[in-house]
């Protein structure tokens, strides 16, 4: 069994500002962006997919921004896409597909959670995280794998460590030092993704790195002296940062028995109506009436 887990909030951001993203149905409501990741998931059951989970920021805010004032907040969203959060949710549900719509805690740790589930499951041949987010590099490893659908591009654990320096394991030791803007959080001043990835390399996690320089087993890194320094002034910083930067995998998200496709709703075809996405409708009843005769 190959399980295919997806960052729905990415897929959403990325329809948006795709051509056509700024489709609006004869109600004046833009719905380009759904109707995009909708055709996106029918695309991928046509492929084969058949265990299938969509994980998405229900909220923008989460537990983190409890703990780093500046973590990432939904300011600065366009309301043309900021009001189709919802409705992605709920069209992919009539799509009959498994969705995880994260309130306290964020769609990458949903998909971490289920990552980590469908990877302990023996029925389970393949993981395959559907996003690039360097986040969930840190979940890559054995079964399970990145795949940036928009790069065609993807990623083993030695491709992980080819792309940041690191294995997974150290990804969010990696960010924590070298920040994430995407995310809201600045790392360490001077220390960039180069000295923290030889760094981490030798050490493997921050906690591990010692504070004087002279104790630093790591050649080739300038300045070592003053990054040592930074990291013990900024310690608790860095810890903080690297809780920002570690997925919460306790997440409820069933098993992947139950993330197993089975065909569409009655409520797609109100769906499809509304996004303007007969073809939609069309594929996804077709699909279900092949899964059928098999």
């Amino acid at each position: 069994m190959q399980v295919h887990l997806v960052d729905g909030t990415y897929e959403l951001f990325r329809y948006f500002y795709s051509p056509g993203g700024g489709h609006a149905n004869t109600a004046g409501e833009q719905v380009g962006a759904v109707r995009g990741v909708l055709r996106s998931m029918v695309g991928m059951l046509d492929d084969g997919a058949t265990h299938l989970g969509v994980a998405t920021d229900h909220v923008i805010t989460s537990f983190r921004n409890e703990l780093w004032a500046d973590y990432k907040t939904g300011e600065g969203i366009d309301p043309d896409l900021f009001t189709q959060f919802p409705w992605l949710e709920d069209a992919l549900r009539a799509l009959g597909v498994t969705v995880w719509a994260m309130v306290e805690v964020e769609a990458d740790d949903a998909l971490g959670a289920a990552a980590e589930v469908a990877a302990a499951d023996p029925a389970v041949d393949q993981v395959v995280i559907c996003t690039p987010d360097k986040d969930l590099a840190q979940c890559v490893g054995g079964k399970v794998v990145q795949f940036d659908r928009r790069a065609g591009q993807f990623r083993d654990e030695s491709a992980v460590l080819d792309k940041y320096g690191v294995p997974p394991v150290s990804i969010p030791d990696w960010l924590a030092l070298v920040g994430d803007s995407a995310d809201g959080f600045p790392g360490l001043p001077g220390w960039g993704a180069k000295t923290a990835a030889a760094v981490l390399r030798r050490y493997g996690h921050l906690e591990d790195i010692p504070h004087a320089p002279g104790q630093w087993e790591v050649t080739g890194v300038r300045g070592a002296a003053k990054l040592a320094t930074t990291l013990a002034e900024h310690y608790d910083e860095a810890v903080l940062f690297k809780r920002l930067a570690t997925l919460d995998t306790s997440v409820d998200v069933g098993s992947p028995e139950e993330w197993h496709w089975s065909g569409p709703t009655d409520e797609l075809t109100a769906w499809c109506e509304r996004l303007d996405a007969p073809d939609v409708l069309a594929k996804a009843r077709r699909l279900a009436a092949r899964n059928d005769a098999v």
